[in-house]
């Protein structure tokens, strides 16, 4: 036959996602120099919600192909291949904001000169104690990984459900209380983004971690919902493994910018 399905592969049919992804993203970005030049943040905010309706809409067709038996094993690899690569460019964009970090913290301009009056932090800036809330918060997302790890273990090694699902329950709370004692530390810092370089570096880097734990945290929480409608199987489960080995990539960067930016840099 000539329609019959000879390979492991997925042949996909005509989207309109590709397309509508790449307008939202120019109406986003252009909306956004808008913003930025005092236009008002309407056509940004437009682009937002036309990012998210195409992730939305375009990942729930992954979701469906998945479900409809379209993920060969073939087709597994290839979507985890991606997700790794993915990781990779995760972990080049913070290698930027260290690398920025650690020559301005070697380097400290002074008026003059880094050799004659440089020094970090700079005059005026009152660090974050590392073993008090940075501490805590540390703990948490270890505790975070640790339970999306046992929810991981329950499905593929024990195929045990109700343990995936309260593993998964107790990864998103404390990536929950992760943010809410973030937002509370912002509040008290004694430094602001702009008029220092410390200040800069410290919210970009922790700033961006922040995002990151909130997009993980909503992605632990929508394998949470497939996990109540009964999807994932300790064969097929892409979409969840993904989920945590993104969560494992917040948890890393989270120690490092503790260790870097709260304990040798403070």
């Amino acid at each position: 036959m000539a329609h019959t399905k000879n390979h492991d592969y997925h042949i996909l049919p005509p989207s309109i996602w590709p397309l509508l992804g790449a307008l939202a993203g120019f109406v986003m970005l252009f909306g956004a120099v808008l913003f930025f030049h005092d236009k008002g943040p309407w056509m940004f905010l437009a682009g937002v919600v036309g990012v998210l309706y195409v992730m939305f809409g375009w990942w729930s067709d992954v979701v469906h192909e998945g479900q409809t038996g379209d993920h060969t094993p073939v087709v597994r690899i290839g979507l985890r291949y991606g997700f790794i690569l993915f990781i990779m460019s995760e972990v080049m964009f913070f290698a930027a904001w260290f690398w920025s970090f650690f020559k301005h913290a070697m380097y400290p301009m002074g008026p003059y000169s880094p050799a004659i009056d440089g020094v970090w932090p700079p005059v005026g800036i009152e660090t974050f104690d590392p073993w008090h809330l940075p501490l805590i918060n540390t703990l948490i997302l270890l505790c975070s990984g640790c339970a999306a790890t046992w929810a991981h273990h329950a499905l593929v090694h024990e195929n045990n459900r109700e343990d995936m699902k309260r593993g998964l329950a107790i990864a998103i709370v404390l990536g929950v209380l992760f943010t809410v004692l973030q937002a509370y530390e912002y509040s008290h810092a004694g430094f602001g983004f702009s008029g220092n370089i410390y200040g800069a570096n410290f919210f970009m880097a922790t700033g961006f971690h922040g995002a990151h734990v909130i997009i993980g945290t909503i992605f632990l929480f929508v394998c949470l919902m497939r996990t109540l409608k009964g999807h994932f199987t300790p064969e097929q489960h892409v979409g969840f493994e993904a989920a945590a080995w993104y969560w494992h990539f917040v948890d890393v960067v989270w120690l490092f910018l503790f260790a870097a930016v709260y304990v040798w840099g403070g």
